[in-house]
C-alpha cells in the first residue's frame, strides 16, 4: 500500500517549510524528491520517517495512520548522505545492529541474524568485507553498507536523503544504476531526496519537483522533461535559454523572431517568456529563410561527445548557449568571433499569467 501524505504542513517559527503537501507512493515505486536547497525535500522525508511531525495533515504507511507514531515503530529504513556507520563496529555488526536492539520478543536468534546479515551483504555485492571496519572501505562501499543496514530491519518503506551526494561523479553514476536494480529486487515503496536533476530523471519511476515548500509538478521523468508545468520546473531541469518578449494577437515577438501563438489570439501586448534548451537551438552560417537571431560566437568548448557554444546576441549583447554534436561542429567549423544565425527548433512560451498553461510551439 506504500506511503500516503495528506494535506501535510509544517512551520519552523515563521518559516513555512511545507505547504499542504499531498503525495502518494505505492509499493514498488521509486520516487525522487527533486528541488533546490530549502525547498522542503528533507523536511518531507523526515515527516515520513517520524523524525519530525506535521503541524497539520496525516502520514499513512501501508494503510495505517503513522502521523504521531515514533520513528522506532514505523519500520522505516533511512539512509543518510554521510553513511552514519558506527566506526568502532565491523561491517557485519553495523548491519546486525538494528536487529540486535529489537525488544527480546521481536529479536531474531543469533543464527537468524547471521543469515540475514550475510544475505544482505550478498545483495549489495559486498559479502567479502564482513569483517572489515568502515574506515577500511571506499565511499561507495560504505554507502552500500548503509543501505544494507537500512534493509536489515525489513522496512515497510525505504528513505534515502542525498544518498550519493558525498561521492565523486563516476561512483555516483555507478551507484544510482545499482540502486535502480536493487530496488526492483526488494520491491518496497522508496523515496529519495536529491538536487541532481540527472540522477532523479535516470533512476526514479516518478519525480516530484519541489520549491518553497510546495510540489510544483509530479510525473514520470518523461512527463516532467517534455511538459514542464511552469517556468520554475522548466528552468530547474537542466540548462535553459530564456528570452523575453511580448505576445499580441496570436503572435509572440522574441528577439527578432515571430512565433505563432494561436491559443493567445486574444492577448493584447502581454509580456511573454520563451524557454529553449541549448540542444534545441538550430544553427546556420547563413541566414534562415524564416526569422532568426544574429549572434557572435563568444566561446567554443568541447565537452564529451558534444560541443557547447556561448553566443552573444548581436543587438542586445545578451548571452545564451547552444549545443551541437562534434560531427555538426566539424561541418560548421565554428570559432570565437564568427557571426552566425540561430533559432530554437522547439520552444516553450509562457504568458506572464500564473493561470495560463504553458504551450509548446514548433518554430
Amino acid at each position: 500500500m506504500g506511503i500516503e501524505i495528506q494535506n501535510v504542513s509544517k512551520r519552523f517559527g515563521s518559516f513555512e517549510a511545507l505547504k499542504n503537501i499531498d503525495l502518494s507512493v505505492p509499493d514498488g515505486e521509486l520516487l525522487a524528491l527533486l528541488g533546490p536547497s530549502g525547498s522542503g525535500k528533507t523536511t518531507l522525508l523526515r515527516m515520513i520517517a517520524g523524525l519530525d511531525f506535521p503541524d497539520t495533515g496525516a502520514v499513512h504507511l501501508n494503510g495505517e495512520d503513522a502521523s504521531s507514531t515514533d520513528a522506532s515503530e514505523r519500520r522505516v529504513g533511512f539512509v543518510f548522505q554521510h553513511y552514519a556507520l558506527f566506526r568502532h563496529m565491523t561491517v557485519f555488526e553495523n548491519i546486525a545492529f538494528g536487529l540486535r536492539v529489537r525488544p527480546r520478543k521481536l529479536r531474531p536468534s543469533r543464527p537468524e541474524i547471521s543469515e540475514r546479515v550475510m544475505s544482505l551483504l550478498k545483495l549489495v555485492q559486498l559479502d567479502w568485507v564482513a569483517d572489515r571496519y568502515p574506515g577500511q572501505l571506499s565511499g561507495g562501499q560504505r554507502q552500500r553498507i548503509a543501505l544494507a543496514r537500512a534493509l536489515a530491519v525489513e522496512p515497510k518503506v525505504l528513505l534515502l536523503d542525498e544518498p550519493f551526494g558525498a561521492l565523486d561523479a563516476r561512483v555516483r553514476k555507478e551507484l544510482r544504476l545499482w540502486l535502480r536494480k536493487l530496488h526492483d529486487e526488494i520491491n518496497v515503496a522508496c523515496v529519495f531526496v536529491t538536487h541532481d536533476q540527472e540522477e532523479a530523471l535516470e533512476v526514479a519511476d516518478r519525480v516530484a519537483i519541489m520549491d518553497k515548500g510546495k510540489i510544483e509538478q509530479i510525473g514520470t521523468p518523461e512527463e516532467v522533461w517534455e511538459n514542464p508545468a511552469n517556468p520554475f520546473v522548466y528552468s530547474f531541469l537542466g540548462n535553459v535559454n530564456l528570452f523575453h518578449g511580448r505576445v499580441q494577437s496570436g503572435k509572440a515577438h522574441i528577439g527578432g523572431i515571430e512565433i505563432d501563438a494561436p491559443d493567445h489570439a486574444d492577448a493584447s501586448d502581454s509580456p511573454a517568456i520563451v524557454y529553449a534548451r541549448p540542444h534545441e537551438m538550430e544553427i546556420s552560417r547563413e541566414s534562415f529563410e524564416t526569422d532568426a537571431i544574429r549572434v557572435e560566437v563568444a566561446r567554443v568548448q568541447s565537452v564529451g561527445s558534444n560541443v557547447k557554444l556561448r553566443l552573444k546576441h548581436a543587438d542586445s549583447a545578451e548571452f545564451f548557449e547552444a549545443e551541437v554534436t562534434r560531427e555538426r561542429q566539424r561541418d560548421l567549423d565554428l570559432k570565437a568571433g564568427d557571426v552566425i544565425f540561430v533559432k530554437p527548433r522547439q520552444a516553450r512560451v509562457f504568458i506572464a499569467d500564473p493561470a495560463q498553461a504553458p504551450i509548446n510551439y514548433q518554430i
